[in-house]
């Protein structure tokens, strides 16, 4: 469940709940910390200083679990592919992958069939390798550094595969919490006579009868006790709590046997084999895009159409590369999207995914590292366990093993808040940090954006929404300032965080019992929050890293990318 961390129904049930915020959170981040007092990227005062200056179009590639391509508010901002005919079944640009429109779907096969739930990476390290290396005595000398690295993953596996009393506990509290709402909901839903409700209809609800009132308290008192905000519906807060649990058990249950591979039985190629490539099938939006259709639209939802939500970005072609299942993403996976980002013109790519093992890591550091030859900025989600990822791992990043260097190419985003929205935190208490590893902090908390059924909007959280923010940044100066390099706009975004208006002031320290406070240089390098106008203004002034010749090679394909989708809208 994306916004309950794994111990929260135990945090909460010992401290003092949460009050709702007053304040209307749809759109708080892009507001102005000075003319709004709200922590936002400062988005209106961005566009009075872009005002009459000239973009071109950039293509951002989404890597995620799919996009609604028909939803009202991203339908007209979707890259299509300008070498492809839609439809016709044929490879038309060569490049592999048959009717690629929108992009590619790496999680399916060519009879149309999606893979929806995956296993932990965790699990399928530890039962890949354990004949290889249980009980075996490994002499680390005589393997190669790809064997090496096997083997701590492995070793690292097997060491969490114990099943744990606090493991034991958090699935028996989340079942008691999930089957006590599922009860009261049943009589709330017939006493109000309406199958879908948020909990601020349920507030102001006033039962007839004492089950009714007992119903009401008991779904009230859990809802405060895992900190849902009052505009969620019965319907989302109990599938989510389902997905959450689902997931949490069958982590356990592979701890003891090894798990189904759904891999194999859906897309069925040659894993282990980084040329086997040219898998999937061109179904973008796959059998759960509300994760992909969200982050979609906080970079590029069309602005000023007075539908819903306007993204961050106003010239912006939203590529969908479907890598991320419901478990954890593969590397080979990754390492493809990305590759099939850069090849066809993408400039930058979010990636709001991350998971604690990465066997095939040298495939997605090689990846990262054709990004960034070929200029292309990589924005990631530090991740939502609370940790400090500059200790706990935290994958894909941007130690490069193989090449013994740092990409230069790659931005880790931790998610922040505000004392006005939500639960009220500077800094989301469940969000990842690191002052060597995560490099500013971004909007991530009750993000209002698109959801997917064509016009369906509503409020997520994590870092999966505070990336798409930042990317959405990348991608307004990849647009207005062209010449400008991935490095220097990551410098751009960086160097022009906004800071605490005291410098001594503290915040709360992710994941910590109580409350620990620390200063923001703590928990990234910047110490500092995103803004758009900073990061804008900052980026003005420097000088372009990028060749004239390379630019108008951008140029034609922008140009061949503006006109198919003309032509196709």
């Amino acid at each position: 469940m994306k916004h309950i961390k794994s111990f929260i129904i135990l945090v909460f049930i010992f401290t003092s709940i949460i009050a709702n915020a007053q304040t209307d959170a749809k759109g708080w981040q892009l507001l102005d910390p000075v003319k709004d007092s709200v922590y936002g990227i400062s988005l209106n005062s961005t566009y009075q200083f872009l005002k009459n200056k000239k973009s071109i179009p950039v293509i951002v590639a989404v890597i995620d679990g799919g996009v609604d391509t028909a939803h009202e508010d991203l339908k007209q901002v979707l890259w299509h592919n300008a070498k492809e005919i839609p439809g016709n079944g044929i490879d038309d640009d060569k490049n592999g992958y048959v009717d690629d429109l929108y992009g590619w779907n790496f999680l399916g096969n060519k009879n149309g069939q999606d893979l929806e739930d995956e296993n932990d990476e965790k699990s399928r390290v530890y039962y890949h390798y354990k004949d290889k290396f249980s009980g075996k005595t490994i002499n680390r000398d005589s393997l190669s550094d790809d064997e090496k690295w096997l083997y701590v993953e492995w070793q690292k596996a097997a060491a969490a595969m114990n099943v744990t009393p606090d493991d034991e506990m958090e699935i028996m509290l989340l079942d008691l919490t999930e089957k006590a709402l599922k009860k009261h909901d049943a009589v709330i839903r017939s006493a109000m006579n309406k199958d879908e409700y948020t909990a601020d209809d349920l507030e102001k609800f006033l039962p007839q009868t004492q089950e009714a009132k007992q119903a009401k308290m008991g779904f009230l008192t859990c809802l405060k006790l895992i900190g849902v905000d009052g505009d969620e519906t019965n319907k989302s807060i109990l599938d989510d709590l389902d997905e959450y649990l689902g997931g949490r058990k069958k982590s356990m249950e592979s701890k003891t046997k090894a798990p189904p591979d759904y891999r194999a039985q859906i897309i069925k190629d040659d894993y282990y084999n980084f040329n086997d490539r040219y898998y999937g099938n061109n179904d973008v939006m796959g059998p759960d895009a509300k994760h992909g259709t969200h982050v979609s639209g906080i970079i590029a939802a069309q602005r000023n159409n007075n539908l819903g939500v306007d993204g961050v970005a106003d010239n912006v072609k939203i590529m969908m590369i479907r890598a991320v299942p419901n478990g954890d993403e593969y590397d080979k996976d990754i390492a493809l999207a990305i590759r099939y980002a850069v090849d066809n013109g993408a400039k930058v790519i979010n990636m709001s995914f991350g998971k604690g093992f990465s066997p095939e890591k040298k495939w997605v550091d090689d990846a990262i590292k054709y990004a960034e030859q070929k200029d292309v900025l990589l924005v990631h989600a530090a991740g939502n366990e609370s940790h400090n990822v500059d200790t706990a791992d935290n994958f894909p990043n941007a130690s490069l093993l193989a090449y013994h260097a740092t990409a230069e190419n790659f931005i880790s985003v931790g998610a922040s808040g505000d004392p006005h929205i939500g639960s009220r935190e500077i800094i989301a208490d469940f969000s990842n940090y690191g002052p060597e590893t995560v490099d500013v902090f971004a909007p991530g908390l009750k993000i209002y954006s698109s959801l997917p059924g064509g016009n369906e909007y509503g409020f997520l959280q994590g870092t999966s929404m505070a990336s798409p923010v930042v990317a959405g940044i990348a991608a307004l100066i990849r647009s207005y300032y062209p010449l400008l390099s991935a490095k220097q706009v990551k410098y751009a975004i960086e160097k022009s965080a906004t800071h605490l208006p005291d410098s001594a002031m503290l915040v709360n320290k992710p994941g910590t019992f109580y409350k620990e406070q620390v200063l923001m240089s703590d928990l990234s390098k910047s110490g500092g929050f995103v803004n758009a106008y900073s990061a804008v203004k900052l980026a003005a002034t420097l000088k372009p890293e990028v060749t004239e010749a390379a630019q108008k090679d951008n140029n034609k394909l922008q140009k061949a990318t503006l006109k198919n989708n003309k032509e196709n809208n």
